[in-house]
C-alpha cells in the first residue's frame, strides 16, 4: 500500500476520532498504523497537518494521507556507511547527507540507506521509530539527489519534539540552489498547495485541488550570473522551508519558472540542456544550516555546512559572469567554502 489517499468525511462520521475513523477505511491500513501516520505528520485535515489522534472529523472535512512507499521484508540490518555527523548528543543527531543515498528503505533500494547507517551507528533500539519501524531515526527527508543538514532523533520522544518544530515552522532549514534565470526581486515568498500531479505520478505540482497541502518557501537572491550562449543565466538563493512537502523547493522553483539547475525532475529540458545544467547530473540543491531550540535541553543548536565539491565547482566556473552580490550574498556565499 503506497501513494496519497483523500477522503472527504461524510455526516454519518461526526466526531469520530481520526485515527479511528481512517482505520476504518479500506483505503488505509490498521487504526494503529493510521495513528503512527498522524503522529509523524503525514495526516492533513483541510490542507494542515494534524498531529492529533484525538481530532473529532466533521461533515466536509477533506483529509489527506501520505502513504509510505511499501518497505523491503524484514528489519533493517546495520550497514557500515560513513556518516558526516556535525552535532550529536544522546537524543538527536545532525548530519550532512552526501549526494545519492536514499534516507530509507523503499522499493528499488533495500537497503545502502540512511537509515541503514543510523542502525550501525546508533543500533536498532535507539533510535525513535515514530516514522515506522523501516524508517529508524528518520525526522525529514531529503530527495537522494539532495546534499546537505538534516536531523535524526534517538528516541520517540525526541522525533515527535522534532517533529512538532517542523510543523509549528521553529525548526530553521535554509537551503542553497542555483536556479535559471535572472530572479529580479531580491526577496519573495511563494505559498501554494502542493499535490501529487495528475500527469506523472513522480511529481509533485502546484495545486488548488482542495486536498492539497499548504507549502510555503520564501527566499533571497544572493548573487545573478550573466546568460551565455546555451543559458539564460543564473540567480544563486538562499531559500528558506516553512513546510516540508516533497520536492517542495524544486516545484516552487519550476512554478516561478526558474527551476534549479540540473533538476532532472522539473528541470526545463530541451536541446542545449546539458550545456545550461552546466553538466551536473543532479539538482543544484543544498541543505545549508538548521537552527533549533532542542528539545530537552533548551540549548540553541546551529549547523552550517559548505557546498560540496560538484555544487562548488558550477559556482567557480560561473565566478567571471558574476553581476554582483547582493547584501545577502555578501554574508552568506563566504561561508559556502567557495574560492575567491
Amino acid at each position: 500500500m503506497a501513494g496519497d489517499v483523500h477522503i472527504l468525511v461524510d455526516d454519518a462520521a461526526r466526531g469520530t476520532r481520526l485515527d479511528a475513523y481512517l482505520g476504518s477505511q479500506e483505503s488505509c491500513p490498521s487504526r494503529s498504523a493510521c495513528a503512527h501516520l498522524i503522529e509523524a505528520g503525514a495526516v492533513a485535515v483541510n490542507g494542515e497537518t494534524c498531529l492529533s489522534k484525538k481530532y473529532a472529523v466533521m461533515p466536509g472535512d477533506r483529509i489527506s494521507v501520505e502513504l509510505p512507499d511499501e518497505p523491503e521484508p524484514g528489519v533493517v540490518i546495520a550497514q557500515n556507511i560513513p556518516l558526516d555527523i556535525r552535532y550529536e548528543d544522546e537524543y538527536l543527531i545532525v548530519l550532512s547527507k552526501q549526494r545519492g543515498l536514499v534516507c530509507h528503505p523503499a522499493h528499488g533500494h533495500a537497503d545502502g540507506t540512511l537509515a541503514n547507517a543510523l542502525v550501525y551507528h546508533c543500533g536498532i533500539d535507539h533510535l525513535g521509530t515514530l516514522q515506522g519501524e523501516d524508517r529508524p531515526g528518520i525526522v525529514h527527508r531529503l530527495d537522494r539527489d539532495t546534499s546537505g543538514l538534516m536531523l535524526a532523533a534517538k528516541d520517540d520522544d525526541t522525533q515527535r519534539a522534532l517533529q512538532d518544530l517542523i510543523r509549528l515552522r521553529m525548526l530553521d532549514r535554509r537551503y542553497i540552489t542555483l536556479v535559471h534565470g535572472y530572479v529580479a526581486m531580491d526577496e519573495g515568498r511563494i505559498d501554494t498547495g502542493i499535490a501529487r500531479s495528475t500527469r506523472d505520478r513522480q511529481k509533485m505540482a502546484v495545486s488548488d485541488d482542495p486536498f492539497a497541502r499548504q507549502a510555503i518557501t520564501t527566499f533571497r537572491v544572493l548573487e545573478r550570473f550573466d546568460a551565455g550562449r546555451f543559458d539564460d543565466g543564473y540567480t544563486l538563493l538562499e531559500c528558506h522551508l516553512y513546510t516540508g512537502r516533497t520536492h517542495q523547493i524544486r516545484v516552487h522553483m519550476r512554478h516561478i519558472n526558474h527551476p534549479c539547475v540540473g533538476d532532472p525532475l522539473y528541470g526545463r529540458g530541451g536541446r542545449n540542456v546539458e550545456r545550461a545544467d552546466r553538466g551536473l547530473t543532479r539538482q543544484f540543491l543544498h541543505s545549508w544550516r538548521v537552527a533549533f531550540t532542542h528539545p530537552v535541553t533548551g540549548e540553541t543548536i546551529e549547523c552550517r555546512d559548505e557546498l560540496p565539491w560538484d555544487l562548488a565547482e558550477v559556482l567557480d566556473e560561473l565566478a567571471p559572469l558574476s553581476l554582483g552580490r547582493t547584501e545577502a550574498g555578501e554574508e552568506i556565499v563566504p561561508q559556502l567554502g567557495l574560492l575567491a
